[in-house]
């Protein structure tokens, strides 16, 4: 991102251009030489930048056929890494190296990133600019190379958004612009939508022939293998029980089927099986017979790979994902066979819970990572507002890639919209590496490059306030509801946030007031092609999620906050106008599922007074602590012993199954305690909901202080000490 903005500068600069500049002129012709290439991803890009440079210039590409006749010149170079790039100008010239199509089609598009045009140009219409000229000076350069081979995203829990707004079928002409925003964030690999209400991308005409043209890898989610999609497609085509126990040969002439059906296609097979949707596998109850099935199940895939696919089943792409209760049969001792990806999960809310160790990190398969930043089921979904916390995936995305998950990484996108920044930050990540990504510099160039430099500070500082409130209790979770429990009666009551105060209420409605405020007053400074892509990325986003607080926290303004969050959810789904009717029709529902929480509230919800307390830290976000570390902290009393309460991030371990730490006071005996949760206990359920594991304690004093302070009790240090690899500390507070 860094180097995007300084690219983009050159670009922009408005002086006479030098002999030996590459110069685009408004209005003018441009010759390009490029080559045959055999997979068509690279002549696709060409014709995305030909559009471009008409919309920004309206500038003509013409073909030549003589390398020495061309102004830009892109050819294949096979000296550079797979997919990557070189970017250059020399001696008035263009140049593009492609290390293969691939490359080739990532460096033509790297061109229209230059030239100013956003990756949202068409999927939240942020128009690009028109210019007189672009220019680069003699002796620019760019080289770049991905860091993850695979890089993707997952169309998923579609019923309420993009399968609305596609007329019912996710055919050919919405893949193809879900693949052209692929391609402009440099991603080639791609999980379609695969509930029950959608058809199956393989049965549809024309979905394979689009994937083809733009270079997109297909595949499947943990519970779609061999390029099948059972949820739907089971009742299609299958025979009898899903059931690998009972009907073993059924279930593989459904699998042979689509294997014969997409011979020569670019595929990532995944392989293992759960049930028909998103459940557990059928026909196997204890944990042995889940093993022993599961095993016997992957050994027949690969054999089908072998006979219907390429000999060689080595060299076919797979991958193995141990999604909830597979990871247990994981652990149990399934042999995954060594070519075969791994590809590990979060737990839903985005903390992963499981990362490789050194065997595994030596697979010759490498390792993968199955991301949400959207997700349905229990304790609640939040398919609604995109509001995930970025400094949450940037942490996890680092930790993952230290530990060697760079094979493939793919990311649950939802309907794409509203979570569109998050969806260009996790390809940026999985493009560039981690290392030094810088998660508010990567924000900032965002929005400045959608919305001006004037209004990226501003807008920076409200989109990260906005995401750090939502991390403290997302919109979707106000309600204190829950989802796919027995007593559904109880959980769809609303009820106060458990740990909130009236004081912790209060200073929520203000900061959510600011932003709302704010978000409207700098409505009037953004530029008019850009204004439907402000309502769609800022203001939507922003106000959506003030006024379902409203509606919860300040009964007053509940019914009117309600009316609110529909009007602005009309305005979404009105524009702008596109080929005579609403482009966004359908795509944004204010109710996914239709659940309690998005109801009117007819009961205040009564909050009590905050109890008295000293915090002694607290962070938005969080604080790591290293292996061994030691933070200590100094408070006063004159008691004989306080109560601490310790909130900590509620991740996962990052080595080992624990995640410890100890607590003293006055260098006292340390107390351990150990906050690692399971499956879905009812206090991780707590946990991803209010994003924070939390300790309580009673801690004795010493009863000679180190010193004391005129007037008042005993000064007393509290040291606290991360015992594992993985603690991240939130908030220490004492009261007494």
């Amino acid at each position: 991102m860094r180097r995007f903005s300084l690219i983009f500068t050159l670009c922009l600069v408005a002086l006479a251009a030098d002999a030996q500049d590459f110069v685009l002129k408004a209005g003018t012709k441009v010759t390009v030489y490029m080559p045959p290439v055999n997979e068509p991803v690279a002549s696709t890009a060409l014709q995305m930048l030909a559009g471009d440079m008409e919309t920004v210039l309206g500038v003509e590409i013409v073909p030549v056929k003589k390398e020495k006749k061309a102004q830009v010149v892109a050819v294949l170079d096979d000296c550079l890494p797979r997919e990557g790039f070189r970017l250059y100008v020399e001696k008035g010239r263009l140049i593009i190296r492609g290390a293969d199509a691939h490359g080739l089609a990532y460096g033509l598009l790297e061109v229209s990133r230059l030239m100013g045009v956003s990756p949202w140009e068409w999927w939240a219409d942020c128009l690009p600019t028109r210019e007189t000229a672009v220019r680069l000076p003699q002796g620019f350069t760019s080289q770049q190379s991905p860091a993850i081979a695979y890089r993707g995203i997952f169309i998923n829990d579609e019923d309420w958004g993009i399968l609305p707004w596609s007329g019912g079928v996710i055919g050919s002409e919405t893949n193809e612009r879900i693949f052209q925003l692929m391609l402009r964030l440099r991603a080639n690999y791609y999980w379609p939508s695969m509930h029950e209400v959608s058809t199956p991308f393989f049965t549809i005409e024309g979905n394979r022939e689009m994937a083809h043209k733009y270079g997109i890898y297909v595949g499947g989610s943990h519970c779609e293998p061999m390029g099948t999609s059972p949820a739907k497609e089971w009742k299609m085509r299958g025979v009898g029980d899903y059931n690998y126990v009972t009907n073993k040969e059924n279930v593989q002439k459904f699998w042979a089927e689509r294997l014969d059906e997409v011979k020569g296609q670019d595929m990532v097979y995944t392989i293992g099986m759960r049930g028909v949707h998103d459940g557990s596998m059928q026909g196997v109850k204890t944990k042995e017979e889940k093993l022993y099935y599961l095993q016997q199940v992957i050994d027949d895939q690969r054999a089908m790979l072998a006979a219907h696919v390429n000999p060689d089943v080595t060299q076919i792409p797979q991958v193995f994902v141990p999604y909830k209760e597979v990871l247990d049969i994981y652990h149990a001792g399934l042999k995954v066979p060594a070519d075969v990806t791994l590809m590990w999960t979060d737990d839903n809310y985005g903390y992963i819970r499981h990362f490789p160790d050194s065997i595994e990190r030596s697979r010759r398969g490498g390792n993968g990572l199955y991301y949400h930043i959207s997700y349905w089921g229990r304790p609640h979904d939040y398919l609604w507002l995109g509001t995930f916390l970025p400094d949450l995936m940037r942490q996890q995305l680092t930790e993952a890639y230290r530990l060697g998950i760079r094979q493939m990484w793919i990311l649950n996108v939802g309907d794409i919209k509203p979570a569109e920044y998050q969806v260009e930050d996790f390809l940026n990540m999985a493009w560039e590496g981690v290392e030094k990504y810088d998660e508010q510099t990567a924000l900032r160039l965002f929005l400045e490059r959608e919305f001006g430099d004037t209004l990226a500070d501003t807008l920076s500082s409200i989109v990260t306030e906005n995401y750090c409130l939502a991390f403290d209790r997302k919109p979707e979770h106000m309600g204190g509801t829950r989802v796919e429990e027995s007593d559904r009666q109880y959980w769809n009551t609303f009820r106060p946030i458990d740990g909130w105060s009236r004081e912790d209420v209060a200073q929520r409605v203000v900061a959510y007031q600011r932003l709302s405020d704010a978000v409207e007053a700098l409505e009037g400074q953004v530029p008019e092609h850009r204004k439907d892509a402000y309502f769609q990325l800022v203001k939507y986003p922003v106000q959506a999620a003030a006024q379902m607080n409203f509606k919860f926290l300040v009964p007053e303004r509940s019914a009117e906050a309600y009316d609110s969050i529909v009007a602005l959810t009309h305005i979404y789904n009105s524009g702008p106008v596109w080929m005579s009717h609403p482009k966004w029709k359908g795509i944004m529902d204010m109710a996914p599922r239709k659940l309690a929480v998005f109801g009117k509230v007819e009961e205040p919800l009564i909050y009590p007074e905050a109890k008295p307390e000293t915090i002694l830290f607290e962070s938005d976000t969080w604080l790591s602590v290293r292996l061994g570390e030691e933070r200590t902290f100094t408070f006063e009393s004159a008691a004989s012993e306080v109560d601490a309460e310790i909130r900590l991030l509620p991740n996962h371990p990052v080595v080992g199954d624990r995640l410890t730490f100890s607590v003293s006071v006055d260098g006292g005996e340390p107390q351990v305690f150990d906050y690692q949760t399971y499956d879905r206990s009812e206090e991780w359920k707590q946990n991803v909901l209010r994003n924070y594991a939390l300790r309580r304690m009673t801690l004795p004093l010493s009863s000679s202080p180190q010193n004391r302070s005129q007037g008042a009790g005993g000064l007393h240090t509290l040291t606290f000490k991360a015992l594992t690899e993985g603690v991240y500390l939130r908030r220490i507070s004492i009261s007494r």
